[in-house]
C-alpha cells in the first residue's frame, strides 16, 4: 500500500475516535443538525476503518506467515490484501453529495419533427417503467402533448432512495433510428430528443428565489384536444429574470400547487446552473468519461430496426431494445457507473503519483 494512502487512512481512524468522543458527549444532542451531521459522517468512516482493520490483520498474517516461509498462507494473505487495498480506494472515492436526492426528470422533443415527439413518450414510459421497478413515485409535474401522441416537452419529479444516483448519467442527447408509423414508403428516419436529469434542491439549500427576481403569470390549463380544460386561470408560468429560466406547471387545478411545482424545478435548475459554473471553473485537463450531462452531447443510440441501444460513451452495445424501452435499465446503468468509478480511481492513481 501506497504511503499516501495510508496516511489518508490512518488519519480517517483519528477522526471516526475523534468523532466516537463527540458522540458520546452529554451535550452532543443539543444541536440536532450538527448531531446528525456527525452521526452521518461516523457511519460512513466506520465502514472504511471496517476495511482497514481488516486489512492491516491480513498485513500482520502476511508478516508472520513471510517470518515462518509458509508460501501458501503468504499467498493468501497478500490476494487479501490486494482485494481490500481495492476496496479501500473505491470507499475513498468522492461522494456525490446528491446521490440521494429526489429528482427532476425532463424529456423535450428535438429534431424530428412528430416522430420526435413520439419517441420523447417513449423515452418517458422506459424511465416511468424504471421508476416503478425500483419502487420510486413518479408525480406529472408539466406535460406538453403532440398532435399525434408522445410529448414536445414533460416534466416529472420521481421521489426514491438513489434516484440521483441511479439516473444522473441519463441526462444527454438520445437519439432513435426506425420507421415511423406515417412513414409509408418504409424508409429509417432519425430523430432525437434530449433527456435533463436535475437534483431536487431541499428546502434548506442554498437557492436562495428572490421574488423580486420572479415573474409570475397565470393562465388557463388545456390539454391535448380540448381535454381536461380548466376554466379557471390555474396554470402558472415562473419566468427567473436574472438567468431567463421559465418553468410552467398546469398539471394540478390547484394554482397553488402548480406555484410549489414550478418553483420546484425552478430551484432545481438554477442549482444545476450554478453547479455546472462552478465544475467548469474547476475542471480539470482530463475530463470524466461518464457524467458531463451536456445536454447536446448525444450519448446514446436506440436502433429498432437492428434492435440494439448503443451508448456511445463506453462503447456499449446491448441487443436488447425491448426490455430496455420496457425499463429494464439496469445493466445500462451498471456499466456506466462501473466505468465512472474506473476513470474516478485512474485519476486518483494519478494524483497520488
Amino acid at each position: 500500500m501506497k504511503s499516501t494512502l495510508r496516511a489518508k487512512l490512518d488519519s480517517l481512524v483519528a477522526r471516526r475516535a475523534e468523532l466516537d468522543r463527540l458522540l458520546a458527549a452529554e451535550e452532543a444532542a443539543r444541536n440536532i443538525e450538527r448531531f446528525r451531521s456527525q452521526s452521518r459522517e461516523h457511519a460512513e468512516l466506520s465502514a472504511i476503518v471496517v476495511l482497514y482493520d481488516e486489512y492491516r490483520k491480513a498485513e500482520g498474517d502476511a508478516e508472520a506467515a513471510r517470518e515462518l516461509a509458509l508460501d501458501d498462507e503468504l499467498k493468501g494473505a497478500r490476494a487479501t490484501m490486494e482485494r481490500l487495498e481495492g476496496e479501500l480506494q473505491k470507499a475513498l472515492l468522492p461522494k456525490d453529495p446528491n446521490d440521494d436526492r429526489n429528482v427532476f426528470l425532463e424529456v423535450r422533443a428535438g429534431t424530428g419533427g412528430d416522430e420526435s415527439a413520439l419517441f420523447a413518450g417513449d423515452l418517458f414510459r422506459m424511465y416511468t417503467r424504471y421508476a416503478e421497478r425500483q419502487r420510486w413515485q413518479l408525480e406529472l409535474i408539466s406535460e406538453s402533448a403532440s398532435e399525434l401522441g408522445g410529448y414536445k416537452e414533460v416534466i416529472a419529479r420521481i421521489v426514491g432512495q438513489g434516484a440521483y444516483s441511479k439516473l444522473k448519467f441519463e441526462s444527454g442527447g438520445h437519439r432513435v433510428q426506425r420507421v415511423p408509423a406515417t412513414e409509408a414508403q418504409g424508409r429509417i428516419h432519425t430523430s432525437a430528443c434530449t433527456v435533463a436529469v436535475l437534483p431536487e434542491a431541499d428546502e434548506l439549500d442554498d437557492v436562495v428565489l428572490n421574488p423580486a427576481e420572479l415573474r409570475i403569470d397565470t393562465f388557463r390549463a388545456s390539454g391535448a384536444g380540448g381535454q381536461h380544460v380548466n376554466k379557471t386561470e390555474s396554470a402558472i408560468r415562473v419566468t427567473h429574470l436574472p438567468t431567463g429560466l421559465v418553468v410552467e406547471c398546469q398539471d394540478s387545478r390547484s394554482q397553488h400547487k402548480n406555484r410549489e411545482k414550478a418553483l420546484g424545478v425552478l430551484a432545481a435548475r438554477i442549482r444545476d446552473k450554478q453547479q455546472r459554473e462552478q465544475q467548469a471553473k474547476t475542471a480539470s485537463t482530463r475530463k470524466l468519461l461518464i457524467g458531463s450531462g451536456d445536454r447536446s452531447e448525444r450519448i446514446r443510440t436506440y436502433n429498432f430496426p437492428q434492435g440494439r441501444v448503443t451508448d456511445h460513451r463506453i462503447n456499449l452495445t446491448l441487443y436488447k431494445i425491448d426490455r430496455i424501452m420496457d425499463g429494464e435499465l439496469d445493466e445500462l446503468i451498471a456499466a456506466l457507473a462501473s466505468e465512472f468509478q474506473t476513470e474516478q480511481l485512474t485519476q486518483l492513481a494519478e494524483e497520488a503519483a
